[in-house]
């Protein structure tokens, strides 16, 4: 019986080895044709997860700070409040400054040619910068060097009070300018539009916003530029068109 077992066993084996050496030298011989022309059509979608957490962080860091440091005051009060009605401008502008850094970082971070060699080389911790993370250091780089430049200058021409009306005033112009940078991103990450032509639509936009920003400034009814004429023209063109012109060969030559 034992025999009779491993008889059996030997002739399946045998039967297996010759049905392999079959299959094996028609499939050396012949091709198959799924294997010549099969096409892979599973698409990796792009990961903007990152995009999603930063934008709801801004919207906690408004929604914070619109409830408890505005004490709970609705966007029509907070955005026509006057100056001396208002409370707890500092951190209002430092949050609303912090959004504008953030969603500008994301957008324009996209196309951002190449980071600088000695910025790619450097470690923090054996983490390296990426094209978000140097864009949004060297845009906040830029606002906190502009407003300290910017305090600077009113308290050199003897005008250091109108510093704090100010910033009071650009927070609400960087409020509105905020939401609309949330939109732009939430538009350029997650619709179907083609980003290299949208890369011309949105300098267009932020040349008409600087265009707006300075008649802003300089006509807005809290007067919160400088008297005299010649210190506009001073703090136009030192702490307004310079600073741009330099984030741009920053960022971008």
């Amino acid at each position: 019986m034992t025999s009779f077992f491993i008889s059996v066993c030997k002739d399946s084996l045998f039967n297996l080895f010759i049905l392999y050496k079959i299959i094996y030298n028609f499939a050396k011989n012949i091709p198959l044709l799924l294997s010549q022309n099969f096409i892979n059509h599973v698409r990796i979608p792009e990961n903007n997860d990152w995009v999603i957490f930063i934008l709801v962080g801004c919207i906690f860091l408004f929604i914070f700070m619109m409830n408890i440091i505005e004490r709970d005051a609705n966007l029509k009060d907070f955005l026509l409040q006057k100056y001396f009605d208002a409370s707890n401008n500092l951190p209002s502008w430092i949050i609303t400054s912090c959004v504008t850094a953030l969603t500008l970082s994301v957008l324009a971070s996209q196309y951002i040619p190449v980071i600088p060699k000695f910025v790619a080389d450097l470690q923090i911790l054996g983490y390296q910068l990426n094209k978000f993370g140097f864009t949004l250091a060297t845009i906040v780089f830029f606002y906190a060097t502009k407003s300290i430049l910017g305090f600077l200058f009113y308290q050199s021409i003897g005008d250091g009070k109108k510093w704090s009306i100010f910033y009071f005033t650009a927070t609400k112009f960087y409020f509105v300018l905020s939401f609309l940078m949330i939109i732009l991103c939430i538009t350029h990450y997650y619709f179907p539009i083609d980003r290299n032509k949208s890369f011309l639509y949105y300098l267009y936009f932020f040349c008409f916003v600087f265009i707006f920003k300075v008649f802003f400034y300089l006509f807005h009814r809290n007067n919160i530029l400088p008297e005299k004429w010649y210190y506009k023209f001073l703090y136009i063109c030192t702490l307004q068109i310079a600073p741009i012109l330099l984030l741009w060969k920053v960022l971008f030559l």
